[in-house]
């Protein structure tokens, strides 16, 4: 269980976040909002990028306000960016199970053969991919997928995705919304992903709608999407939209 107190934060003589207080226990946990109302300073702060100005982050009972990014990823707290971050001369099947925590397994051990699981289950080749390196001959949506089987490798009690859709096509868009149904089945931790896509909003078990650096509303996801109408439209399914 996560929870904020009294969570606020101020840039440049403006408040991103006001007074948060939240609870957050749900297996998946989506966060919507217009542009600048403070979704991805929330993220940021519960990974510890962030500093608040004020108030308190409980993880299952333990203060780790004061904690850094190294030691809240100790305690189960990963984070996936916007944009991935690229390794030159780091493959894949490094990446996979270094967040595994496994030793460098030679083909046909352990090791290799669930960073080839995990790459699969994301809608890679495994054949075609585990040996690829981490460079720009990946595309934007090949390297979510990769950041997304890197969070699934690890395991973590809380993964934290910042708009993961944001920069990638149609068709991986359409896998990007697969491999998000499916860790919401597969996955026993707690998955925290800002989105404007109604798709993925849908299958939300609560969402936070925040405005303005304040939470306007925190509720079961179908209670939620009746009410955003309102004020701001979730984006369709891209798929749908291009028919």
């Amino acid at each position: 269980m996560l929870k904020l107190e009294h969570i606020s934060f101020t840039a440049d003589d403006k408040e991103i976040l006001k007074d948060i207080n939240l609870t957050l226990d749900d297996h998946f946990i989506a966060i919507t909002g217009p542009n600048g109302s403070g979704k991805s300073t929330l993220l940021k702060v519960i990974m510890g990028i962030i500093t608040p100005d004020t108030g308190r982050i409980l993880l299952d009972g333990e203060d780790i306000t004061d904690l850094s990014i190294t030691e809240r990823a100790r305690k189960g707290i990963s984070f996936a960016f916007q944009q991935p971050v690229r390794f030159k001369g780091l493959r894949v099947r490094d990446l996979l199970e270094l967040a595994a925590g496994r030793k460098k397994g030679k083909e046909g051990t352990e090791a290799f053969y669930q960073a080839c699981r995990t790459l699969n289950a994301v809608g890679l080749d495994a054949k075609e991919y585990i040996g690829r390196e981490l460079n720009d001959t990946l595309s934007g949506g090949e390297m979510k997928r990769i950041e997304i089987a890197m969070a699934a490798a690890r395991g973590t009690a809380l993964t934290l995705f910042d708009e993961p859709e944001a920069g990638i096509d149609l068709w991986s868009f359409q896998s990007l919304i697969q491999v998000f149904e499916k860790l919401y089945r597969q996955t026993s931790g707690t998955i925290m992903i800002i989105s404007h896509q109604e798709r993925i909003l849908n299958i939300a078990d609560k969402i936070i709608y925040l405005k303005d650096g304040e939470v306007l509303e925190y509720d079961e996801g179908r209670k939620v999407m009746q009410h955003l109408a309102e004020d701001i439209q979730p984006v369709p399914d891209m798929g749908a939209a291009a028919q």
